[in-house]
């Protein structure tokens, strides 16, 4: 393996720019994520029969569907409905964030609702004791703490959705693999084991710091308990 490829200018360009949209993907997909899982979590916990089933039929349905397919059904459908380009670097990038958030708001769903579970039904007592209604109890009184207990699971569900990004190499999206496939294939095949060890390491190196902190906060809030 050769590693002094990575010190043409282009070359470390094209890889740090396909980090870029790795990270940029990761971090908007985790938020997405988050923003439609914490309203699903409540759905299911909900007395309403109809957002309870909605909310169970919509985790149901994305964790029983193979993430790749759910990748292609987006990419191709997401030009359609908003008119935009797909062979240029936003069209990608919009497809892929759309694509995660949506697929990872079933598990950030389970997670939340899990974090919510574990709070005693007293908080919510509480803030009815002190006029809160049932949305102002959990987001003033329930959720800040459900959301610091489940703080560690949702990094590693990060992590998680980190790795499954790689998948966007599919549809040709510039992310990190697939700009470290195109550097290979530019450069000759006995460049591919180079750059696909750059990869690897890099990946590694990134999980393997997140899975530190995980680590660090778990036993903060262990301490805090």
């Amino acid at each position: 393996m050769d590693f002094s490829l990575l010190q043409h200018a282009e070359v470390s360009q094209a890889l740090l720019k396909g980090l870029q949209f790795t990270l940029t993907v990761t971090v908007l997909s985790m938020i997405g994520g988050i923003l439609i899982g914490t309203p699903l979590a409540m759905m299911r916990l909900s007395n309403n029969k109809f957002a309870s089933n909605f909310s169970k039929v919509y985790v149901d349905c994305f964790r029983g569907i193979p993430l790749i397919q759910v990748i292609f059904i987006f990419y191709f459908l997401l030009p359609k409905v908003f008119e935009f380009q797909t062979d240029t670097y936003y069209g990608p990038l919009f497809s892929s964030v759309v694509t995660f958030a949506i697929f990872e708001a079933a598990f950030f769903s389970e997670i939340v609702r899990s974090g919510i579970q574990s709070i005693s039904k007293g908080q919510v007592s509480a803030g009815y004791a002190i006029g809160f209604t049932y949305s102002q109890s959990m987001r003033y009184v329930v959720l800040p703490q459900a959301f610091r207990n489940m703080l560690p699971v949702l990094l590693t569900q990060t992590i998680i959705l980190f790795q499954d990004v790689s998948l966007v190499y599919v549809i040709s999206a510039p992310d990190f693999l697939g700009n470290a496939d195109t550097l290979a294939n530019t450069y000759g095949p006995e460049t591919k084991a180079t750059f696909y060890a750059v990869v690897a390491i890099v990946y590694f190196a990134i999980s393997f710091f997140l899975s530190r902190l995980v680590k660090r906060l778990q036993e903060k809030i262990a301490i805090i308990r």
